[in-house]
């Protein structure tokens, strides 16, 4: 595995970027528009993901980077929930949904995977230095 040294490098975080852009131009092209608290809610979680993955790397530790990797894989899961609301608000199609839940649920699995990584690694990082 090559060094990562920015959070912009790691999969996950283009990955949560690319579909909180797809969230966004959904609120944007949708009368999701005007749901004002589940249009915050989902843009919120799904912007959380990225910012959690950006967050735990920049604390230059495996210990709270594992930690804030489960708080984006939990805010996945809540994006998926907040995807299934805004189908059954008739905001999106049935495929729409579909492919958005399946995304999401290959970006959760690709989380876990990376913290499963980081587990097994005995870097702490350089702040325990």
């Amino acid at each position: 595995m090559a060094t990562i040294v920015r959070f912009e490098d790691l999969d996950i975080w283009k990955e949560a970027k690319s579909l909180s852009c797809e969230i966004i131009q959904i609120v944007n092209v949708t009368e999701l528009k005007g749901d004002y608290k589940l249009r915050d809610q989902i843009k919120g979680s799904s912007g959380s993901v990225m910012d959690n993955i950006a967050e735990g790397f920049e604390r230059d530790g495996n210990l709270e980077f594992r930690q804030f990797l489960s708080v984006a894989k939990g805010s996945a899961g809540e994006t998926r929930s907040q995807i299934y609301r805004v189908y059954d608000s008739g905001y999106i199609s049935e495929k729409e949904m579909i492919r958005l839940t399946v995304e999401y649920e290959k970006l959760s699995r690709r989380i876990a995977n990376f913290i499963t990584y980081l587990n097994k690694k005995d870097f702490k990082g350089i702040k325990f230095k």
